[in-house]
C-alpha cells in the first residue's frame, strides 16, 4: 500500500494531476473539495458548516475536514493506496491524519507540493470562475486570502514532512502531460 499527500495552493492543478496518479498507480483518491461538495450537495450537518467558510473565502476548520475524511478512508480500507488531495494542510491537520492512519496500520509515504507563481494561480482560479459555480473562485481578494492562509500554515506542514524525508516539490509550470511526467517521476522513485 502507498499513500501519497498532494499539495499546492488552489489552482496549482491538483485536481488534475490526481486523475492522472490515481489511474495509473490504482490509489483511491480523497478530495477535500470534493468530499466538501458532495457533503454540501446532500446537505448534510457538516456540509452546511463547511459552505459558510468557503463562502467566505476562508479554510474549513479541522475538525469538520478530519471527520469527513475518516468516512472516506473508512468505506475504502481494503485498496492499494490513497491520494489524499488538499488534506492535510497544516502540521496539526497532518499529525491527525498519522494517528488516524497508525489505527488502522498504514502510514503517508509522500507528499508532493505542486508549484506555481501566485500571479499566474490568479489567473487560472478567475478562468476556472467563469464555469465553476464557485463565489471563492469570482473573487480575487478572497483567492489572495486563500492564498494567504495557505502560505501561512502550509510552511509547517512542508517542515513536519521534511523532517520525515517524505516532501518533495514538483514544478506546475508547463503543459499538463509535462507536469505528470514530473510527477510520475517522483512518485515512481517510491514505489521501486
Amino acid at each position: 500500500m502507498i499513500n501519497i499527500v498532494l499539495f499546492g495552493k488552489p489552482g496549482s492543478g491538483k485536481g488534475t494531476q490526481a486523475e492522472f496518479i490515481k489511474k495509473k498507480y490504482e490509489l483511491i483518491h480523497i478530495s477535500t473539495g470534493y468530499i466538501f461538495r458532495q457533503n454540501i450537495e446532500n446537505e448534510t450537518g457538516l456540509g452546511k458548516l463547511a459552505q459558510t467558510y468557503m463562502n467566505k473565502g476562508e479554510l474549513v476548520p479541522d475538525n469538520v475536514t478530519i471527520e469527513m475524511l475518516k468516512a472516506e478512508v473508512e468505506n475504502n480500507l481494503n485498496v492499494k493506496g490513497f491520494l489524499f488531495d488538499g488534506f492535510p494542510r497544516t502540521a496539526e491537520q497532518a499529525k491527525s491524519l498519522d494517528n488516524y492512519l497508525e489505527q488502522k496500520k498504514m502510514n503517508i509515504d509522500l507528499t508532493i507540493a505542486i508549484e506555481v507563481e501566485d500571479d499566474l494561480l490568479i489567473k487560472r482560479i478567475l478562468n476556472r470562475g467563469l464555469t465553476s459555480g464557485r463565489k471563492d473562485d469570482k473573487d480575487e481578494i478572497k483567492i489572495k486570502n486563500r492564498f494567504e492562509e495557505y502560505n501561512n500554515k502550509t510552511s509547517l506542514l512542508e517542515e513536519y514532512y521534511k523532517k520525515q524525508n517524505k516532501f518533495r516539490i514538483v514544478d506546475g509550470i508547463g503543459s499538463i502531460d509535462q507536469v505528470t511526467e514530473r510527477l510520475y517521476k517522483v512518485i515512481d522513485v517510491l514505489i521501486k
